[in-house]
């Protein structure tokens, strides 16, 4: 258990909180479901019941192993080993518990892909985050809402996990509204690292002209994308 800890991820030990995740997932029979952090499997094979391909990734080999052995008779499974941020596979549904460590990361990984809706269970206070309007917004707040519509589906309590967390986590869905780039993600981080400039200063870093002289917390979240795009124009 050390080791899943280092990790930053934490077993979902409740029946009933996994098949509400696999409830509001909507599966069906067309469907490819991507999911990161196999764990204990509890989740995957659920998962299994209605989709056409459930894609499974766990960074512990020891855990992909496990799985192999005790999920064979799913012939609809595929169990890899390694980064699921590194995979490539198609997708129509995401699902995951997601490491507290990686929640950002898994946020912009998704903004660059393309797919129809997931499930992530996260930390309540990165949910929190990922919704925040004005001055409690962050660089990752303007990206998730530009990319998904977010919809709060449930709390989870600590006691729920094994070992349980120190905080409590909360059931989110996210709808894909629209792609963003790589390129752009980074953009909007670095004008958060200014975000005390004005929008004339800011473009100043850039070598672009401006005479707006809001700040970067008087901006609604399309227009700090859009702040974003007039950076990256050449």
């Amino acid at each position: 258990m050390i080791k899943r800890k280092l990790l930053g991820q934490h077993f979902l030990n409740s029946k009933s909180i996994a098949e509400l995740i696999v409830k509001e997932a909507r599966v069906s029979k067309t469907d490819v479901v991507f999911e990161i952090g196999t764990g204990l499997g509890i989740l995957t094979s659920l998962l299994c019941k209605n989709a056409q391909k459930v894609i499974s990734v766990d960074a512990d080999r020891n855990l992909i192993k496990k799985a192999k052995s005790e999920l064979t008779q799913l012939d609809n499974l595929l169990l890899k080993w390694g980064d699921g941020f590194k995979q490539k596979d198609k997708f129509s549904i995401f699902v995951s518990n997601l490491p507290y460590s990686k929640s950002k990361d898994a946020i912009e990984w998704l903004a660059q892909n393309s797919f129809s809706h997931g499930i992530i269970m996260v930390q309540k206070e990165f949910a929190e985050k990922l919704v925040a309007t004005s001055k409690n917004r962050r660089a990752i707040s303007i990206i998730a809402t530009y990319a998904f519509d977010i919809e709060k589906i449930s709390d989870v309590g600590k006691n729920n996990f094994s070992p349980p967390p120190k905080v409590d986590s909360v059931i989110l869905k996210i709808s894909k509204k629209t792609i963003i780039d790589k390129k752009l993600i980074s953009t909007i981080n670095n004008i958060f690292s200014y975000r005390r400039k004005t929008v004339k200063n800011i473009l100043k870093q850039f070598n672009k002209q401006s005479t707006i002289e809001k700040r970067v917390d008087d901006l609604s979240g399309d227009e700090i994308v859009n702040l974003a795009k007039q950076i990256l124009e050449k």
